[in-house]
């Protein structure tokens, strides 16, 4: 199993979002930008990168029920599901812009959210495959050491 893969189970954990998230567009994207042609590599470059910015968002969600965090990251499961263009990727997520700018508006979140919200900023900045692949696999080691139960311990 890819790193990519590896990120998106950590990320998808119930069974529910296992089915609803884990399609098989979501989970070979990352497949398709490594075999994909010059002229498409654009694309899937975005599309995987959409993958890893959407995990790391349902990852925000689930460690302090962050709603804003959970809808942006179905704008970004959308766009990897339906665009067909990198200019279609834009639009998609361009219509909903105000939604990514409240992420950072009057937000709290523990050291691991902060963290977890650095790994999507870099996400977005990585122009590069080898700078996706250094977050990707940063990402996963932080997803493996999560603690989602924290919150109902200190209840």
């Amino acid at each position: 199993m890819t790193a990519y893969e590896t990120l998106l189970r950590l990320a998808y954990r119930s069974p529910a979002d296992q089915s609803r998230y884990l399609t098989p567009v979501a989970l070979g994207a990352y497949a398709e930008f490594a075999q994909a042609s010059a002229a498409e590599q654009s694309f899937r470059f975005e599309r995987w990168r959409l993958g890893i910015a959407s995990s790391l968002l349902h990852l925000l969600a689930e460690l302090g029920d962050f709603e804003l965090a959970r809808r942006a990251a179905e704008v970004l499961h959308r766009a990897l599901s339906t665009a067909r263009s990198p200019e279609d990727i834009d639009q998609q997520i361009g219509r909903e812009a105000k939604l990514f700018d409240q992420l950072y508006t009057n937000l709290y979140v523990n050291d691991d959210g902060e963290e977890l919200l650095d790994l999507f900023a870099r996400t977005l900045d990585a122009d590069a495959p080898a700078l996706l692949e250094a977050v990707q696999a940063e990402a996963v080691d932080i997803a493996r050491e999560l603690d989602f139960e924290v919150e109902d311990d200190e209840e």
